[in-house]
């Protein structure tokens, strides 16, 4: 696709007030694929006003033709599914089938399902004497990670559509690209001019902007602990709502009763998936004392089967912060089994899948968030060590449990800290809430929770119904 040099705000592209621009880099070669504004306060402000205008007037569009927009939607995504595909890979650098089948297939799905949700979800009901109503927060300020480009923009933008709120979204830096064709996408599905808009920008610039404008009445913010402190604060001080997805740190237990070979090799799968850029990978794997080395062995042969077969990280910043964890584990003690710091390739931002053995639980790459292709593997003595050791850090975002049977596995899922858990490698339920305990975030994502985190509750009383 070609870039738009403007900012998609009120139903139309218009410049930016500024003449900075940020490059669009290919991770996979380094090369410079497209320039798009670098959005200010000024642009921010210019969106937030279209939403706030457009506010009343979508808000009070039925729930059906809300839905109806949010269909067409999704039928222009579908339409254009190779070429958002081919972009993510451009800017992002995941591999084209997963681009295909996860990039841009899972935020289709989702799109979908808020369509049905918005034609089906009751906003009012009677309780006694009281009828009851849940209406739209207003105006949401949406600022989106790099790693799911398109997903983390539909999850934010659809139920908040679905719910009647108005949107200004500011994507992430590197992955700029994927937002404008969702831009595009949104006019061809004839949504008002003002529901949607679009500023392109700089986290601390753009992004911290519309975190704090007073026009927004809710952020959803998807990315790191550290940012989504600072923006829970800010909105704490203007009482506004926030609903944050943050970091994780997440635990892939595998009982003795597990068939091991089955639990290590999806473990392995799901954390060199997207390059490990996936904030609920299963970055941790505990294994039994008794069966640790035979795991440890197994986990290493699988990912040096990935090799050539994972993309490269998004940028260059991501590949130094990726290969320092590696360095800081091996300066810490832990065994390398398979990978290592080094670049596999003389181009491009790429990091070896990386497995590390006789990790301890107090080390950095056992507690902290590496956002790479990096496993970690650590042994436990008994069912009680094993819950200690998942439940010993401040994330609690996502796990997956592994025992002869479900019932086992879902008695140990139900004490861990964690706000979703793969039950004996259970697959991804685009209808079930997602979001984190702890320092993960507040909220969640995703179905009918995703939706409710849009609306805000009236009720009115009668003297008698």
């Amino acid at each position: 696709m070609k870039a738009h040099d403007g900012m998609y705000i009120d139903g139309a592209w218009r410049p930016a007030v500024g003449a900075d621009t940020i490059e669009v880099v290919n991770p996979a070669d380094e090369q410079v694929i497209g320039r798009v504004p670098a959005g200010t306060a000024e642009d921010v402000a210019a969106a937030v006003r279209a939403a706030r205008a457009a506010f009343p007037g979508w808000a009070a569009t039925a729930p059906a033709e809300r839905a109806a927009r949010l269909a067409a939607l999704r039928d222009v995504l579908l339409a254009r599914k190779d070429e958002i595909a081919e972009t993510v890979t451009a800017e992002l650098g995941s591999p084209l089938p997963f681009s295909q089948n996860v990039q841009v297939g899972l935020p289709i799905a989702v799109a979908g399902s808020y369509a049905e949700l918005a034609a089906t979800h009751s906003f009012e009901e009677n309780v006694g004497n009281s009828t009851v109503y849940q209406e739209p927060v207003g105006v949401v300020g949406a600022i989106t990670p790099w790693n799911y480009p398109l997903h983390q923009i539909v999850a934010k933008v659809a139920p908040a559509l679905a719910a009647g709120c108005t949107v200004v979204l500011k994507p992430a830096e590197d992955t700029p690209l994927t937002a404008q064709l969702f831009a595009e996408a949104v006019h061809e599905a004839g949504v008002p001019a003002g529901v949607f808009n679009l500023v392109t920008g700089l986290g601390p610039v753009a992004g911290q902007a519309l975190a704090e404008h007073p026009g927004v009445d809710l952020v959803s913010f998807t990315g790191s602990t550290a940012v989504g402190r600072r923006i829970g604060a800010t909105a704490g001080a203007a009482v506004k709502k926030v609903a944050l997805e943050l970091g994780g740190k997440s635990a892939n237990v595998v009982l003795p009763s597990a068939d091991l070979a089955k639990a290590v090799n999806v473990g392995v799968a799901n954390v060199m998936s997207n390059s490990g850029q996936t904030c609920s990978a299963w970055t941790r794997m505990l294994v039994h004392r008794d069966r640790y080395e035979e795991a440890v062995e197994l986990a290493a042969k699988a990912a040096a089967k990935y090799g050539d077969r994972i993309g490269p990280v998004v940028s260059a910043r991501q590949q130094a912060r990726v290969r320092g964890y590696i360095e800081k584990g091996l300066a810490e003690g832990a065994r390398l089994v398979a990978g290592g710091p080094e670049s596999p390739r003389e181009r491009g931002y790429f990091v070896q899948p990386t497995v590390f053995a006789d990790v301890t639980p107090e080390m950095t790459i056992a507690q902290e968030e590496i956002f790479g292709p990096v496993l970690a593997v650590l042994s436990y003595e008994d069912e009680q060590d094993a819950l200690r050791i998942a439940n010993g850090t401040v994330y609690g975002l996502a796990g997956a449990v592994w025992a002869g049977d479900d019932a086992e596995a879902v008695a140990f899922a139900r004490r861990m800290e964690t706000g979703q858990v793969d039950i004996n490698g259970g697959r991804f339920n685009p209808l079930a809430p997602f979001g984190g305990y702890k320092q993960s975030g507040v909220g969640r994502e995703l179905g009918a929770h995703g939706l409710a985190e849009y609306l805000q509750t009236k009720s009115l009383q009668f003297q008698e119904r």
